[in-house]
């Protein structure tokens, strides 16, 4: 009977948690994002959730796990790692994984739930922080090169080049390709009209100031490919000459540098498009250039994004571990050099990627591929071949393994790759693969796989990737605590089973808590309760409840006697300082009455 009425008490409380949400959306933003917006699908577009009961579940971002430890209820719109206590609303989540203050994730939701920021609201404090400005520029200047594309007269050439390799009108819109007016300070002057100061600009990375103090474009005279975060903002540019005679004078690529925005080293190209498809398929083709990426999503395979010529970092890898495991690489590799693409690889190895080779046509890259032929892009993407595989036969096809040299020069390169290999049956297949087509025995390879020292480069934990958040530590009794409630929350019927005499052994909040499930006072929407819920619904059944809750009561009582004993304890030191020898053997039969309770 108090089970049904506590669900009922719960039902009505939630009617009336929702017209409260009604009201308070009408003159708060904040409020009115959150109903808007569903946790699953925000959460969902940064990590892959499964269905778990009526939640869902994941491996959490924010700590170092293989088994998933982070709920999200889509009843109750939170989120909670039980692996290292982190969790909260959709703002809480934006803030820890993007990496930015509250403002900031105000903004990116907001733009996400359509909800216009009044400038007049006390939001809009916060809201309008220096890194919006910053998004506020790079956008316009996104539109101003879009705009030159389309209307000026070297723009129209500019997207005639772009037709003519073979990028379609629905492409360049798309991934809103512009053209940069070969002048030194047409976009600078665009964006003072608007009111933006010249360090707002310079900041963006849009312009410099020479040692003579003046003002000019970084970009000019160039093809401009946005490059944006995975909320589809706009915090960067790359920008390409495509004329001939500017490809002998000037450089013919020119990157926004680091910015409060862009970060190189934390950015992969497309990735706001890509990441459901990467997600909905389960591997992600990486490749070098804007073009490459903007070719292998038009002819089809939109699982794609581009590096930026860049060699993986462990920042990077850790973004594309959210949606996938596996990656399928379409890079000019040198396996037998020391080069960047293949310590990035070696990099992604390491954190447990499963990796593929994209085998292209020598001398051409995706881009040119998809250009003549789409369906043999998309060939070459099926019949990718493991890392492995390509290693021994890129190698072996360079050296020759009938003589000495050739075998030396081969155990060379492929020995460092097969001892990097974490799966130790894995790296058995390979060294008698390795045995094999050297034509020696296994032995002689797996002694010399001894001697192989691998270079002292970190590949584990490079300076900037973030480290693990360190798990909130709970005392012993706050885990039993929350395990009685979360228990007695499941089964409401299990209340009866915390007497009135065991309640001061609780905290105040536990206290509090307990007092209202008795009096069904309970109120939900406290971010605690909403937490303590959620535990208590990914709970596992196959245990005696009732007994478990009685062994948690137990164990909290005994706890809160040491505690009590301690400061008993304390007490009688106090008085003996101070010579009171009737307080001393008061304390003392009172310190002895407790120790025997904890012999009970």
């Amino acid at each position: 009977m108090l089970r049904i009425r506590i669900r009922m008490i719960r039902i009505i409380r939630r009617i009336r948690i929702t017209i409260c949400r009604i009201r308070i959306m009408l003159s708060s933003p904040i409020e009115e994002i959150k109903n808007r917006l569903d946790i699953v699908e925000v959460i969902g577009n940064y990590i892959r959730l499964q269905k778990a009961g009526a939640n869902f579940r994941a491996v959490c971002p924010f700590h170092s796990e293989k088994k998933p430890s982070l709920f999200v209820s889509p009843a109750r719109q939170i989120w909670h790692c039980f692996g290292c206590s982190v969790g909260g609303d959709i703002f809480k989540f934006v803030m820890q994984i993007e990496g930015v203050e509250f403002g900031d994730a105000l903004r990116i939701l907001a733009q996400k739930a359509g909800v216009e920021l009044k400038k007049q609201s006390p939001e809009s404090v916060v809201w309008r922080t220096e890194r919006n400005r910053l998004y506020e520029i790079c956008e316009l200047t996104a539109r101003f090169f879009e705009k030159q594309l389309e209307a000026s007269s070297v723009g129209q050439e500019a997207r005639k080049y772009l037709l003519g390799r073979g990028i379609t009108e629905a492409s360049l819109k798309k991934w809103r390709v512009g053209y940069a007016p070969d002048v030194w300070q047409g976009l600078s002057d665009f964006l003072a009209d608007r009111g933006y100061q010249k360090s707002d600009i310079e900041k963006a990375g849009l312009a410099l100031t020479s040692e003579k103090g003046s003002f000019y474009d970084r970009f000019r005279g160039r093809i401009i490919f946005p490059i944006f975060d995975l909320n589809s903002q706009v915090v960067g540019f790359g920008g390409r000459v495509f004329k001939e005679k500017d490809k002998k004078e000037i450089a013919k690529y020119v990157n926004t540098p680091q910015t409060m925005l862009y970060d190189k080293g934390r950015i992969l190209y497309g990735l706001d498009k890509a990441k459901v498809a990467i997600r909905k398929q389960d591997v992600c083709i990486l490749v070098e250039g804007y073009v490459d990426a903007m070719m292998s999503a038009q002819a089809g395979a939109e699982n794609v994004v581009a590096t930026s010529g860049t060699a993986l970092t462990a920042f990077q890898l850790k973004i594309l571990k959210r949606y996938s495991n596996n990656l399928l690489l379409a890079f000019d590799m040198d396996v037998a050099g020391d080069s960047a693409t293949k310590r990035g690889i070696t990099l992604a190895q390491t954190q447990g990627f499963n990796i593929k080779i994209v085998t292209m046509t020598e001398g051409m890259d995706p881009a040119d591929i998809v250009s003549k032929n789409p369906e043999n892009w998309l060939e070459m993407i099926n019949g990718a071949k493991s890392i492995l595989q390509f290693y021994f036969e890129t190698t072996f096809a360079r050296f020759d393994p009938q003589n000495p040299e050739g075998k030396r020069e081969i155990s060379k390169i492929l020995l460092p790759i097969i001892k990097r290999i974490p799966n130790k049956i894995e790296g058995a297949h390979w060294v008698q693969e390795l045995a094999k087509r050297l034509n020696v025995k296994e032995e002689i390879v797996e002694e010399e796989l001894k001697n192989v020292k691998l270079d002292n480069q970190d590949y584990y934990l490079p300076e900037f990737l973030d480290p693990p958040s360190p798990p909130q530590l709970k005392t012993r009794k706050d885990i039993l605590e929350e395990r009685v409630i979360s228990l007695v929350l499941k089964e409401p019927q299990h209340l009866l089973l915390v007497k009135e005499d065991c309640l001061p052994c609780f905290s105040s909040r536990m206290q509090t808590i307990l007092t209202d499930l008795k009096q069904e006072k309970l109120t939900e929407g406290d971010d605690f309760i909403n937490y303590l819920f959620l535990k208590a619904e990914v709970e596992e059944a196959e245990f005696d409840a009732v007994a478990e809750i009685q062994i948690c009561l137990k164990e909290i009582e005994h706890l809160e006697t040491k505690t009590k004993l301690d400061e008993i304890s304390q007490e009688i030191k106090r008085a003996e300082t101070e010579k009171e020898l009737e307080r001393v053997n008061n304390l003392t039969r009172e310190f002895n009455k407790l120790a025997n309770k904890l012999l009970d």
